[in-house]
């Protein structure tokens, strides 16, 4: 699958110093040194793929984490189904599906074989799908949902314990990737030579990198590059500058304050479907008060954040879902609101964390407008890795978190559910509201559709209206790609970057 690319140009600005990463991408058995002219079964000149990332691996690579997401933009790791560039469901290990009330069945693809050579079942779906779909934490993927599996002859059937229009989409999800007996051995799930993919996981190393080497048994063609190095670089400058000396070939997340010191060529900047959302604990502490929830709204100024913090690279929201989703702008109405209180020096914390940028600086900008609105704000920032836990438990008062809104079935009403539901699992406003809960599981029944798009919206209208979350804008990808890079992806939903089609003159 192909997702269509939006080039934006980016104004460069003059030159500034560049941080020298040396060594950044060294020590790699297979450093992509070779200059061949390819091998005439698809490899293009021998090179490696160098990839900088953003966030390191946070639960060792598992596929039933937002690792998974690693997984798939490194095409080692596949599932059933992927989606189109709309968000609707094509073939991918199954080749077909049918649905029967709550019971879908999916043809299995033959021929696909896995990274240790074993061969892809019907079992082994089914295996791999049962241990999502029992795991705890569930992926975020099937909150909600209660599904079983089971083989029938060559074919795979999945049964919902409610009729579920979502469940081709959901089994797009990475985190529901179909892998090999090898990586349930253990406690943990390990995807190291478990996947299906073009290029198969041959090592990892914590948190600084991993090695990816062709896959010449993979069922959909032999890949043009001959394998991937990937550096985790937290630091956004620190990432920005591997482009700018040569260290890397493809830079993830570049920072919106970096973007202007690349050359204007290298950098594509994509539209994308997440939003930076100041969820609010409605669960505990000064804003359990929805009035004074309705005061720290009044006092966001978002667009003064778009242009002092993003630089005019990013979109003032007026709602959860922003352009990327353009459907929602011409369904929305304004929303209820409760009226505001005065805070009376109400002391608050805010927490976020610096592995995106920008939202330090967010962090900032929120602490001024709020203290002048009349809160005393105290900041806690930390990564990504050490504050996850703590938002989730309701530790803060509020949280700052970028959030992709599509990014497990391509649907919206899953990343609702996920994060306002009171059974949600990644409910960090802790909001737990009957009308909420109503109109989500109304949203989750609706078959796709204008009818399912109405019923989204209107279930976005219902948090709003709680004030548990201020939506304050959507972002842009921001993707830099050397100059010899060639086919490689710029996917707004940040599920496929290197493919069997990348390579490196």
């Amino acid at each position: 699958m192909r997702l269509p690319t939006r080039l934006l140009p980016l104004s460069a600005a003059t030159a500034a110093s560049t941080l020298l990463l040396t060594g950044c991408f060294s020590g790699s058995a297979t450093d992509g040194s070779s200059n061949g002219e390819g091998d005439g079964n698809g490899a293009a000149d021998g090179k490696r793929v160098r990839v900088a990332m953003m966030n390191p691996p946070r639960s060792g690579l598992s596929p039933l984490s937002d690792d998974a997401f690693k997984l798939s933009r490194w095409s080692a790791a596949e599932t059933l189904v992927t989606l189109d560039a709309d968000g609707d469901a094509e073939p991918a290990l199954a080749t077909g599906w049918q649905q029967d009330g709550r019971t879908w069945t999916f043809g299995i693809r033959e021929g696909v074989t896995f990274h240790d050579g074993t061969r892809l079942t019907a079992e082994s779906v089914v295996r791999s799908l049962t241990r999502a779909a029992t795991a705890s934490p569930k992926p975020r993927i099937l909150d909600g949902v209660e599904l079983t599996v089971r083989a029938d002859g060559d074919s795979v059937t999945v049964t919902t314990a409610d009729e579920d229009p979502l469940v081709p989409q959901r089994l797009s999800s990475p985190q529901l990737s179909i892998l090999a007996a090898k990586a349930y051995r253990g406690k943990t799930v390990s995807p190291v030579g478990a996947g299906t993919g073009p290029f198969e996981l041959t090592k990892v190393n914590g948190t600084s990198s991993a090695t990816l080497d062709r896959y010449d048994g993979y069922w959909g063609g032999r890949a043009k590059s001959p394998g991937i190095d990937v550096k985790f670089v937290p630091d956004g400058t620190a990432r920005a500058a591997t482009l700018r000396s040569g260290e890397a070939d493809i830079v993830e997340a570049v920072p919106v304050s970096q973007a202007a010191l690349l050359d204007e060529e290298l950098v594509t900047e994509v539209p994308m479907p997440r939003t930076n959302t100041l969820y609010l604990n409605t669960a505990d502490g000064p804003f359990e008060d929805a009035a004074l929830r309705a005061a720290a709204r009044e006092a966001v100024d978002a667009e003064s954040i778009v242009k002092g913090v993003y630089e005019g690279r990013a979109d003032v929201a007026k709602g959860l879902l922003g352009p990327a989703l353009p459907w929602a702008a011409g369904l929305r109405k304004p929303a209820e609101r409760v009226k505001s209180a005065a805070p009376e020096g109400k002391k608050i914390t805010i927490g976020t964390f610096p592995d995106r940028a920008e939202l330090p600086e967010v962090a900032q900008a929120l602490q001024q407008q709020l203290q002048k609105a009349g809160f005393e704000v105290k900041l806690d920032v930390r990564e990504y890795a050490n504050i996850e836990s703590d938002a989730l438990a309701g530790e803060f008062d509020a949280f700052i978190l970028s959030r992709a809104t599509i990014l497990d079935s391509g649907d919206p009403a899953a990343y609702l559910y996920s994060d306002f539901a009171a059974e949600g699992s990644f409910n960090i406003s802790q909001l737990s509201d009957e009308k909420v809960d109503a109109a989500l599981d109304k949203a989750a029944g609706t078959r796709t559709g204008d009818a399912r798009r109405r019923s989204v919206i209107d279930a976005e209208a219902a948090v709003l209206a709680t004030d548990a979350a201020i939506p304050m804008l959507h972002e842009r990808v921001i993707q830099g790609d050397a100059a010899g890079v060639v086919d490689v992806e710029h996917d707004p939903r940040e599920r496929a970057l290197v493919t069997a089609d990348t390579y490196v003159k």
